[in-house]
């Protein structure tokens, strides 16, 4: 793929850019996305039978997301007439209220911006791209789908809530997670975090390195301090900074963004 081309990676800051939506006479992506996550679709084109099913599903799913603090937003190569004209045959045929905004982008500059054109598959139209994207603007997941194949709203949702419960609680989640059921502990990198973590007897073990937790119960209280302990124990100084919680991958590695409300 050329650089025209070029596809922003996890961890990317995310491309700012301005243009028009059905919302906007003039829109700025990092000004309207405030402090809230974000999740960037594309479609491939206005009025196509697999699109119209998925903006409907998005927008049944919309409250969802709202509840998360996750803005959903659109995108495709149609002029922002055929936006309008689309969402309100949805309105009228369906009767389907489309809640978000849908970018028009006919010169393809945010979907180039964005790596959504794939030459291979179509040059003028865009793949069903959804980039999944912080309150800092960071890229956090992305998921590509043909033109051919429509998307999974429940997966996509479930993504977003798996990414805030990891960075909530500093854990992983497992295969087919599901809010409520139990995440991954960080594995341990030293015999020291090995005996540190098989001391938690409220672990779910399947093996050292394998533990599961509820996130769900609070923490088991540590044993009170013996006085020797206490005597050289060295205190901190008081700070008003209030500890933040950091995302962990499935090896116990974390990144440094601050924890949104779930």
């Amino acid at each position: 793929m050329s650089e025209e081309y070029a596809l922003p990676r996890i961890g990317d800051p995310a491309p700012d850019f301005s243009g028009v939506t059905t919302h906007h006479t003039e829109f700025n992506f990092s000004v309207w996305q405030e402090q809230d996550w974000v999740v960037l679709f594309s479609h491939p084109a206005d009025f196509t039978p697999v699109c119209t099913t998925e903006l409907i599903g998005f927008a049944r799913q919309n409250e969802l997301f709202r509840q998360r603090n996750v803005k959903l937003i659109g995108l495709s190569v149609d002029s922002i007439h055929s936006h309008l004209a689309w969402v309100r045959n949805i309105q009228e045929k369906m009767n389907v209220s489309i809640p978000f905004p849908m970018i028009a982008d006919s010169n393809m500059k945010i979907a180039k911006l964005y790596g959504m054109i794939h030459p291979n598959a179509s040059s003028t139209a865009t793949v069903r791209a959804v980039f999944i994207i912080d309150p800092k603007r960071v890229i956090r997941a992305l998921v590509y789908y043909p033109l051919n194949a429509g998307r999974n709203v429940d997966e996509i949702l479930r993504l977003v809530i798996a990414l805030q419960t990891t960075q909530r609680f500093s854990c992983a989640t497992p295969v087919n997670w599901q809010e409520g059921e139990k995440v991954v502990v960080p594995a341990p990198k030293t015999l020291e975090d090995v005996e540190r973590t098989i001391a938690h007897k409220e672990y779910d073990f399947q093996e050292f390195y394998l533990a599961l937790k509820d996130i769900s119960k609070p923490p088991e209280a540590s044993a009170p301090a013996s006085d020797a302990t206490k005597s050289t124990k060295k205190e901190s100084p008081p700070s008003d900074e209030q500890p933040t919680a950091k995302p962990a991958d499935g090896n116990g590695a974390s990144a440094t963004e601050s924890s949104p409300p779930v």
